[in-house]
């Protein structure tokens, strides 16, 4: 229900800002009251007297110098982890004035949520993903190909199949943050682009001054960027970062997991689901919150990159295991495993298990040739009860029953995953 508050804790704030600003000019006809607590600390003490709806709401035009229509217009509670009573008030609001529509936002709310009574069942909770490749099709004035990613996958002509890997290649670059989003389609101008993720990135840094009570910024940035570098590789706390300890660099990633910049593919099990039950604690991987903003915090030139046919050799792969993950999330899924089996003489590893419906599938991103799909033979062989694999590449649509093998085009992971 619009009308409920929904607050946002997973991203950037001034990116959020940015969505939650666009939604209310898109369906409140720019009718957006924003109270900004960083940015007028102020105004916290409003919420220190007591937490009544209508003496709040009556303090709050005063301040901002307008009337606020209960009724018909979005009041925007931005940077709310630095107001507890603000949170705490967000019960009242619901209780008493259930007609106003209220929308807050925060970074690490999940901290000021431990130390204060929080509204449960009162306040909805959502997780905002970047925009996946659905979205950004659907943005982009591309209605009609996105359409196609909604359907059952099947063989595509190859004009329509190269035209979907060409926007899949600009995806992969752009990501999907609104701001660039929005920025891509009105200039098409990648320079621009990279400089609004350049931009987020600094914005993420430091907003990395928020989390000194609980660990050294610095290591904060190392982990960060060494989580970038490194997508579709195991993690090992030492070699996170030289500067810090390997306990440092622990505290550093499980900060940034929970603020959701990053997150977490464990290392599981496929006998038996669900994969939490055996999700390894010490084996695991990760990705970042964009794609996009992965590219910025990489190294290489992105016009090197950007020039190379072949989507999954870009970043070594990297590009391609990060997509998947990313659409694998926003299909509504809070968390991510892969499988790995440890051998003397040679280990395997297939990129992700998903379930569904108390089904276990097992994807993999490859060129395409099954005879160097070891590890997944490796996985169908060992348990039987797996009736399908699937292999994520650039080839088109295409089946091996023989060996339990699908093949499906990088473009449909979203479908893989349940994404509606």
């Amino acid at each position: 229900d619009h009308r409920d508050l929904h607050s946002f804790p997973t991203r950037r704030s001034s990116d959020l800002s940015y969505t939650v600003q666009d939604f209310g000019k898109t369906h409140f006809n720019g009718k957006i009251h924003t109270v900004d607590f960083e940015k007028h600390p102020e105004w916290i003490g409003i919420f220190e007297k007591n937490l009544d709806p209508v003496r709040i709401i009556s303090e709050l035009e005063l301040l901002l110098n307008t009337s606020i229509n209960t009724a018909t217009d979005l009041l925007f509670f931005d940077e709310i982890q630095v107001a507890p009573k603000a949170i705490m008030s967000l019960r009242y609001f619901y209780e008493e004035m259930p007609e106003l529509h209220l929308i807050a936002a925060g970074s690490l709310l999940e901290f000021t949520m431990q130390k204060i009574s929080f509204p449960v069942g009162r306040v909805s909770i959502l997780n905002m993903t970047p925009m996946n490749f659905y979205e950004f099709m659907k943005n982009t004035g591309k209605e009609k190909l996105a359409d196609l990613l909604l359907d059952k996958p099947v063989r595509l002509s190859d004009t329509i199949h190269s035209s979907l890997l060409d926007s899949l290649r600009q995806y992969m670059f752009i990501g999907g943050m609104p701001e660039c989003v929005d920025l891509w389609r009105n200039s098409n101008s990648l320079i621009e682009v990279f400089k609004i993720q350049n931009d987020l990135m600094e914005t993420y840094r430091q907003d990395f001054s928020k989390y000194s009570p609980y660990t050294d910024k610095r290591s904060l940035n190392h982990v960060l960027s060494s989580i970038a570098r490194n997508i579709g590789h195991q993690v090992k706390y030492s070699s996170l970062s030289e500067e810090f300890t390997g306990p440092t660099n622990k505290k550093a990633l499980e900060l940034l997991s929970l603020a959701r910049v990053i997150t977490r593919i464990s290392s599981a099990s496929v006998a038996s689901h669900p994969f939490e039950n055996t999700a390894s604690e010490k084996k695991f991987k990760a990705l970042i919150v964009d794609i996009g903003l992965m590219r910025s915090l990489n190294d290489l030139p992105p016009d090197i990159e950007y020039t190379k046919n072949d989507l999954l050799s870009m970043y070594n792969g990297a590009l391609a295991e990060q997509f998947a993950g990313q659409e694998f999330l926003s299909s509504g899924r809070d968390k991510l495993y892969y499988w790995t089996r440890e051998a003397k003489s040679s280990s395997s590893e297939v990129d992700f298990i998903l379930s569904e419906k108390n089904k276990i599938f097992p994807v993999e991103i490859k060129g395409g040739a099954s005879g160097k799909l070891k590890s997944m033979h490796l996985l169908l062989e060992k348990y039987p009860h797996i009736d399908t694999g699937y292999v994520l590449s650039t080839a088109p649509y295409g089946e091996l029953r023989e060996q339990k093998l699908v093949f499906l085009p990088l473009y449909y992971a979203y479908s893989l995953a349940g994404g509606q």
